[in-house]
């Protein structure tokens, strides 16, 4: 009777660890990039938007964060908010809340940067995920991806990117674009070798509304 009960109880510890197991590999993780950089700051209302859209369709336990793009993002220093949703509907909401109000703060007081580490922002965007131990990861990027690092700064570093999902939104075109569209072409291949060298998939948004469809999966 008593191996019984031990192996009853054995079995119930199991399932139970199964079933956590389960419900992480299901939420979602959203780290999205700003870019901060000289006249790009005009785009942040459209920026707004998107973190709004994004909170809006994020579900209790899953974990969003929202980081700018410096001249040197591969820091939680250049991270504005982070958070992992409460299981409470009540208090994830309250949280959402809390979140929209810091990033309105982010908004209002940001001051453009010298240059634009996209590659840092990465390299930290798998920092973070990787930890939080989200099942679907994907990574927002919010700049017109024209990559300018800071002398003396090494970014010559490959992405391990296998299990995520990196998407480009508001890649506006630049004057000098306008003037050779295969600079723009160029510099969106050249991102887009840089994800999948890494194993990650890549795709390219430039409409709010194609958006959704990358929460429901």
């Amino acid at each position: 009777m008593i191996k019984l009960i031990s192996r009853l109880l054995s079995l119930t510890i199991a399932l139970l660890l199964l079933g956590c197991s389960e419900q992480a590999s299901y939420s979602k993780g959203v780290y999205m990039l700003v870019d901060t950089s000289g006249t790009y700051t005009r785009e942040l209302a459209q920026a707004q938007r998107i973190i709004n859209f994004t909170l809006a369709k994020l579900n209790p336990g899953d974990t969003f964060v929202v980081a700018r793009v410096d001249t040197g993002s591969f820091s939680e220093k250049d991270i504005v908010q982070k958070q992992t949703f409460e299981d409470r509907p009540s208090m994830a909401n309250q949280q959402k809340r809390l979140f929209r109000e810091g990033i309105n703060k982010f908004i209002d007081e940001v001051r453009p940067s010298a240059y634009t580490d996209i590659t840092g922002g990465m390299l930290q965007a798998v920092e973070y995920m990787n930890e939080a131990k989200s099942g679907i990861k994907t990574i927002l990027i919010f700049s017109d991806l024209k990559e300018e690092i800071q002398t003396g700064y090494n970014r010559d570093i490959p992405l391990n990117l296998e299990g995520y999902r990196v998407i480009a939104i508001n890649v506006t075109k630049l004057r000098s674009d306008n003037i050779d569209p295969v600079e723009y072409l160029d510099r969106l291949e050249d991102w887009r070798n840089k994800v999948e060298s890494g194993g990650g998939e890549w795709q390219v948004i430039n409409d709010l509304e194609r958006l959704e469809p990358i929460f429901s999966s």
